[in-house]
């Protein structure tokens, strides 16, 4: 279950009938896509992260889920803004996702999980290895420095990530970040 959101998109009020306070979100951490309602009175901005977690008392923005959603059902500017808020949460998430780069394993004799990022070929991948067996990599600079090949991880992983999010159900053979 999903803790945190990212604020994709705020549609405008339904005019005439029963109308709610609805908005789009991105989960911090598997990606899950939520049609929210926030609280009447509630300031809400694009890519603000807002708690959903089941603790009500911590909902201070977000009075409940409605409906977990599909990429089709995002609206166009949640469409638009929803890479931009994957980059904030891999950004914020720094020690997971350099834990994968650290910790990630072949998937079969002929290929690796690092190769799944979209981008990083075979020498990237090889000298990643080479770099985590003298030293564990800290952080993304840490990374970067290490093997320049690789010059910006946060856009590897975002590639990915939104390949998996935009992935139509059984295209993909495995997910690497987002719970579907």
């Amino acid at each position: 279950m999903e803790e945190y959101a990212y604020i994709l998109d705020i549609p405008p009020q339904k005019r005439g009938g029963k109308s709610e306070n609805i908005c789009l979100a991105v989960g911090d951490h598997d990606f899950r896509l939520f049609e929210l309602v926030y609280k009447a009175g509630a300031v809400l901005n694009f890519e603000d992260r807002v708690y959903i977690g089941k603790d009500t008392a911590q909902r201070t923005v977000i009075d409940h889920v409605k409906r977990r959603i599909g990429v089709t059902d995002l609206s166009s500017t949640a469409n638009s803004e929803l890479e931009y808020a994957v980059t904030e949460a891999v950004k914020a998430d720094e020690a997971r996702f350099i834990k994968f780069f650290n910790e990630a394993g072949p998937i079969s004799l002929r290929k690796h999980m690092l190769e799944e990022l979209p981008g990083l070929g075979k020498k990237s991948m090889m000298a990643i290895l080479d770099e985590r067996e003298k030293k564990k990599f800290e952080n993304y600079a840490d990374l970067v420095t290490r093997v320049p090949t690789v010059k910006d991880p946060v856009k590897l992983l975002v590639a990915r990530i939104m390949e998996e999010i935009n992935a139509v159900e059984g295209e993909l053979k495995r997910n690497l970040f987002v719970e579907k």
